[in-house]
């Protein structure tokens, strides 16, 4: 009988591939990031190389943290049919600006709201576009 995993960070035929395809999502999500701090005055963050390093905090981040969120406010999403759901990415993003400092900042609950919405898809559309095709897969 063969184990599952829950979160599959590799493939079995080729390790090097999955290593590839996280170092390409990882650089994707630095371009969502800085894309979104080009179109949102309230968005900041110093340069590339601290929207690279948001990009590794905020996918650490939504590995470990986001689950918990997930299942602690799922009463909340359910009476709310999914539109408190957000406020996870929003929880997710503020721990980010708090653990960069000043380097990355997000002020207001509103623009924070709007944020993360264009981030998540912004970041759907582009891990589609780009991270899944890494490797002619």
């Amino acid at each position: 009988m063969e184990k599952t995993r829950i979160y599959k960070l590799y493939n079995d035929d080729d390790p090097k591939l999955d290593l590839l395809q996280i170092a390409v999502g990882i650089v994707v999500y630095a371009l969502v990031l800085y894309i979104a701090q080009g179109i949102f005055a309230k968005l900041y963050i110093k340069s590339f190389m601290y929207a690279i390093i948001a990009a590794v905090i905020l996918s650490v981040l939504n590995y470990t943290v986001k689950p918990l969120l997930i299942y602690w406010t799922l009463p909340l999403n359910i009476l709310t049919f999914g539109i408190a759901y957000p406020i996870v990415n929003i929880i997710i993003l503020k721990l980010c600006d708090f653990l960069m400092g000043s380097a990355f900042n997000i002020s207001g609950f509103f623009s924070m709201f709007i944020i993360a919405i264009f981030i998540s898809v912004m970041r759907i559309i582009f891990d589609n576009l780009i991270t899944k095709n890494v490797g002619g897969r």
